[in-house]
Protein backbone atom coordinates (compact mmCIF):
# COMPACT_ATOMS: atom_id res chain seq x y z
CA UNK A 1 0.00 0.00 0.00
CA UNK A 2 1.44 3.71 -1.18
CA UNK A 3 2.41 5.69 1.87
CA UNK A 4 -0.65 7.72 2.21
CA UNK A 5 -2.36 4.91 3.10
CA UNK A 6 -0.03 4.28 6.16
CA UNK A 7 -1.29 5.51 9.62
CA UNK A 8 1.67 6.71 11.96
CA UNK A 9 0.43 5.81 15.53
CA UNK A 10 2.73 6.96 18.33
CA UNK A 11 1.80 6.38 22.00
CA UNK A 12 4.87 5.21 24.93
CA UNK A 13 2.14 2.84 26.30
CA UNK A 14 3.00 -0.33 23.96
CA UNK A 15 -0.13 -2.79 24.88
CA UNK A 16 -1.96 0.58 23.08
CA UNK A 17 -0.15 0.92 20.02
CA UNK A 18 0.04 -3.32 19.44
CA UNK A 19 -4.10 -2.79 19.99
CA UNK A 20 -4.29 0.03 17.80
CA UNK A 21 -2.04 -1.36 15.32
CA UNK A 22 -3.80 -4.88 14.87
CA UNK A 23 -7.48 -2.93 14.81
CA UNK A 24 -6.04 -1.16 11.80
CA UNK A 25 -4.18 -3.89 10.15
CA UNK A 26 -7.10 -6.11 10.59
CA UNK A 27 -9.18 -3.14 8.37
CA UNK A 28 -6.41 -3.22 6.10
CA UNK A 29 -4.72 -0.26 6.62
CA UNK A 30 -0.72 0.02 7.01
CA UNK A 31 0.63 1.17 10.30
CA UNK A 32 3.72 1.37 11.86
CA UNK A 33 3.79 2.64 15.37
CA UNK A 34 6.42 4.15 17.63
CA UNK A 35 7.08 4.41 21.20
CA UNK A 36 7.64 8.12 21.39
CA UNK A 37 6.82 11.03 20.06
CA UNK A 38 10.95 12.06 19.37
CA UNK A 39 11.02 8.43 17.57
CA UNK A 40 8.21 9.46 15.15
CA UNK A 41 9.78 12.70 14.51
CA UNK A 42 13.56 11.16 14.00
CA UNK A 43 11.64 9.56 10.54
CA UNK A 44 9.33 12.49 9.95
CA UNK A 45 11.57 14.05 6.83
CA UNK A 46 11.30 10.86 5.24
CA UNK A 47 7.91 11.25 5.35
CA UNK A 48 5.59 12.38 2.10
CA UNK A 49 2.25 11.62 3.56
CA UNK A 50 0.23 9.55 5.59
CA UNK A 51 -2.20 9.99 9.08
CA UNK A 52 -0.54 10.45 12.16
CA UNK A 53 -2.56 9.20 15.40
CA UNK A 54 -1.16 10.09 18.72
CA UNK A 55 -1.94 9.95 22.55
CA UNK A 56 -1.70 13.39 23.97
CA UNK A 57 -0.11 13.03 27.47
CA UNK A 58 3.78 11.23 26.62
CA UNK A 59 6.73 11.20 28.49
CA UNK A 60 9.47 14.08 27.36
CA UNK A 61 7.20 15.49 24.49
CA UNK A 62 3.27 15.27 24.76
CA UNK A 63 1.07 14.61 21.51
CA UNK A 64 0.29 18.35 21.72
CA UNK A 65 4.17 19.34 21.17
CA UNK A 66 3.96 16.89 18.47
CA UNK A 67 1.34 18.51 16.44
CA UNK A 68 2.36 21.61 16.57
CA UNK A 69 5.72 20.41 14.88
CA UNK A 70 4.07 18.40 12.55
CA UNK A 71 2.34 21.71 11.17
CA UNK A 72 5.34 23.29 11.10
CA UNK A 73 7.13 21.18 8.81
CA UNK A 74 4.29 18.87 7.32
CA UNK A 75 0.83 20.90 7.25
CA UNK A 76 -0.90 18.45 5.37
CA UNK A 77 -0.51 15.68 7.40
CA UNK A 78 -3.32 14.93 9.43
CA UNK A 79 -2.89 14.42 13.22
CA UNK A 80 -6.15 12.24 15.30
CA UNK A 81 -5.03 12.96 19.07
CA UNK A 82 -6.15 10.85 21.68
CA UNK A 83 -6.82 12.19 24.76
CA UNK A 84 -8.15 10.68 28.40
CA UNK A 85 -11.52 10.45 29.92
CA UNK A 86 -11.98 14.11 30.61
CA UNK A 87 -9.59 15.49 28.95
CA UNK A 88 -12.16 18.19 27.12
CA UNK A 89 -9.77 21.31 27.84
CA UNK A 90 -6.98 19.49 26.30
CA UNK A 91 -8.62 18.06 23.38
CA UNK A 92 -10.29 21.94 22.56
CA UNK A 93 -6.18 23.02 22.59
CA UNK A 94 -5.30 19.91 20.11
CA UNK A 95 -8.12 21.36 17.77
CA UNK A 96 -7.18 24.87 17.76
CA UNK A 97 -3.36 23.97 17.13
CA UNK A 98 -4.43 22.04 14.02
CA UNK A 99 -5.79 18.04 15.16
CA UNK A 100 -7.51 16.86 12.46
CA UNK A 101 -9.99 14.99 14.98
CA UNK A 102 -9.64 13.65 18.76
CA UNK A 103 -11.20 10.61 20.59
CA UNK A 104 -11.43 10.21 24.18
CA UNK A 105 -10.48 6.77 25.76
CA UNK A 106 -11.95 4.45 26.12
CA UNK A 107 -12.51 4.93 22.54
CA UNK A 108 -14.83 1.97 20.02
CA UNK A 109 -12.60 0.69 18.05
CA UNK A 110 -15.07 1.73 14.59
CA UNK A 111 -14.64 5.66 15.89
CA UNK A 112 -11.01 5.05 15.22
CA UNK A 113 -11.52 3.42 12.25
CA UNK A 114 -13.63 6.39 10.52
CA UNK A 115 -11.43 8.82 12.16
CA UNK A 116 -8.56 7.45 10.18
CA UNK A 117 -10.59 6.93 7.14
CA UNK A 118 -12.11 10.64 7.58
CA UNK A 119 -8.37 12.03 7.96
CA UNK A 120 -7.07 10.52 4.91
CA UNK A 121 -10.05 11.65 2.77
CA UNK A 122 -9.96 15.05 3.99
CA UNK A 123 -6.52 14.98 2.55
CA UNK A 124 -7.86 14.36 -1.16
CA UNK A 125 -10.72 17.09 -0.94
CA UNK A 126 -12.02 19.25 1.55
CA UNK A 127 -15.95 18.73 0.01
CA UNK A 128 -16.56 16.18 2.86
CA UNK A 129 -15.81 18.29 5.78
CA UNK A 130 -17.11 21.46 4.18
CA UNK A 131 -20.58 19.49 3.92
CA UNK A 132 -20.16 18.20 7.85
CA UNK A 133 -19.31 21.99 8.58
CA UNK A 134 -22.58 22.94 6.75
CA UNK A 135 -24.77 20.58 8.51
CA UNK A 136 -23.17 20.79 12.14
CA UNK A 137 -23.52 25.09 11.81
CA UNK A 138 -27.24 24.29 10.69
CA UNK A 139 -28.02 22.18 13.76
CA UNK A 140 -26.19 24.98 16.29
CA UNK A 141 -28.42 27.41 14.52
CA UNK A 142 -31.36 26.16 15.88
CA UNK A 143 -29.95 25.93 19.38
CA UNK A 144 -31.55 28.06 21.92
CA UNK A 145 -29.83 30.92 23.35
CA UNK A 146 -29.54 29.42 26.83
CA UNK A 147 -28.53 26.22 24.94
CA UNK A 148 -26.06 27.81 22.63
CA UNK A 149 -24.31 29.34 26.33
CA UNK A 150 -24.25 25.99 27.31
CA UNK A 151 -22.69 24.58 24.64
CA UNK A 152 -19.82 27.37 24.59
CA UNK A 153 -18.92 26.53 27.97
CA UNK A 154 -18.64 22.69 27.60
CA UNK A 155 -16.49 23.38 24.56
CA UNK A 156 -14.40 25.98 26.98
CA UNK A 157 -13.80 22.76 29.50
CA UNK A 158 -16.17 24.04 32.34
CA UNK A 159 -17.74 21.24 34.59
CA UNK A 160 -21.86 22.35 34.83
CA UNK A 161 -21.51 23.98 38.54
CA UNK A 162 -18.84 26.34 36.81
CA UNK A 163 -21.58 26.45 33.66
CA UNK A 164 -24.37 27.12 36.17
CA UNK A 165 -22.71 29.79 38.08
CA UNK A 166 -21.79 31.78 34.99
CA UNK A 167 -25.12 31.94 33.90
CA UNK A 168 -26.94 32.06 37.11
CA UNK A 169 -29.12 29.07 36.94
CA UNK A 170 -28.62 25.77 39.14
CA UNK A 171 -26.48 22.75 38.14
CA UNK A 172 -29.46 20.33 37.34
CA UNK A 173 -30.84 23.07 34.78
CA UNK A 174 -27.78 22.83 33.19
CA UNK A 175 -27.81 18.89 32.84
CA UNK A 176 -30.82 19.57 31.54
CA UNK A 177 -29.55 21.75 28.93
CA UNK A 178 -27.00 19.55 28.17
CA UNK A 179 -29.28 16.22 27.46
CA UNK A 180 -31.66 18.73 25.25
CA UNK A 181 -28.16 19.68 23.62
CA UNK A 182 -27.19 15.98 22.86
CA UNK A 183 -30.25 15.33 21.48
CA UNK A 184 -30.25 18.82 19.06
CA UNK A 185 -26.78 17.73 17.72
CA UNK A 186 -27.29 14.04 17.56
CA UNK A 187 -23.97 13.29 20.20
CA UNK A 188 -23.03 10.13 21.28
CA UNK A 189 -21.17 11.84 24.20
CA UNK A 190 -19.76 14.71 25.56
CA UNK A 191 -16.42 14.34 23.49
CA UNK A 192 -18.89 13.69 20.22
CA UNK A 193 -20.44 16.60 21.00
CA UNK A 194 -17.24 18.73 21.95
CA UNK A 195 -15.70 17.60 18.49
CA UNK A 196 -19.03 18.50 16.66
CA UNK A 197 -18.37 21.96 18.17
CA UNK A 198 -14.75 22.84 17.40
CA UNK A 199 -15.23 21.34 13.44
CA UNK A 200 -18.16 23.50 13.38
CA UNK A 201 -15.90 26.43 14.40
CA UNK A 202 -17.09 26.91 17.83
CA UNK A 203 -13.51 27.52 19.34
CA UNK A 204 -13.50 29.43 23.15
CA UNK A 205 -11.02 32.27 22.51
CA UNK A 206 -10.20 30.82 19.06
CA UNK A 207 -7.55 32.62 16.95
Amino acid sequence: MPDEGTVHVIDDDEAVRDSVAFLLAAAGIEVRTYESAEAFLDVLEGIASGCVVTDVRMPQMSGLELLQRIRQTHADLPVIVITGHGDVPLAVEAMKAGAADFLEKPFDDEALLAAVRAAFRSKGSDDGRDAERRELAQRIAALSGREHQVLEGLVAGHPNKIIAFDLGISPRTVEIYRANLMTKMQAASLSDLVRMALVAGLLPNGP
